[in-house]
């Protein structure tokens, strides 16, 4: 990655928590897509996809990747969740290029898997909003590794920190490193002091 990328603004992140624990974090009973149930749902796209939300995200990404010097040249994932990510890091980075994972290849045109940025040997950062399993993350490893991409890192926007998922995407990735901007937990708490907050006194 090109040096002139300057670091994004210390409070991006504190921010983008505040706004994650506000519009995308629900207590109640859920069906996730893992098949489990849980007490509470988590929905990051209603923040990736929010004005403010997405150049929060795309700023406390590319602290992230800056902090780590994985020196990519492209960020990806499996689409949907991954879409707004991988666009707000590529804008506000005005470098780093994006491409997007289908769920399976086109049936149509060149039947292709990726979509956006393909040179074979580069290196990429896979990304993903919520990693439960990390069955979306590690598909979008594999399709970008059988591309032809060098992998990295593996990033997610929340961790549920269950199910095995840090165990499963530290191994699809590896040597890569996997690491998350936030923990559900952190979420959680940050909704319950938001809501205590404003509760009638």
């Amino acid at each position: 990655m090109p040096s002139s990328l300057s670091k994004p603004k210390t409070d991006a992140r504190a921010a983008l928590l505040s706004l994650l624990a506000r519009k995308s974090f629900r207590l109640g009973e859920f069906k996730l897509s893992s098949g489990g149930t849980s007490d509470y749902y988590i929905d990051c796209r209603t923040t990736t996809l929010d004005a403010k939300g997405s150049r929060l995200t795309g700023e406390v990404f590319l602290a992230e990747i800056l902090q780590h010097k994985w020196k990519p040249e492209a960020i990806g994932g499996l689409t949907m969740g991954a879409d707004p990510i991988v666009t707000a890091v590529s804008v506000v980075s005005g470098e780093l290029h994006g491409f997007l994972v289908r769920k399976s290849e086109k049936q149509h045109g060149t039947g292709q898997r990726l979509e956006g940025f393909r040179e074979k040997g580069a290196r990429v950062v896979i990304v993903d909003d919520v990693c439960t399993t990390g069955a979306s993350t590690i598909q979008a490893i594999e399709a970008a590794r059988d591309f032809g991409f060098e992998i990295a890192g593996a990033m997610c926007l929340v961790e549920r920190e269950e199910a095995n998922g840090r165990p499963n995407v530290e191994k699809a990735a590896a040597p890569a490193p996997f690491v998350s901007i936030f923990t559900a937990k952190e979420v959680r708490r940050e909704h319950i002091l938001q809501n205590n907050d404003t509760a009638p006194r």
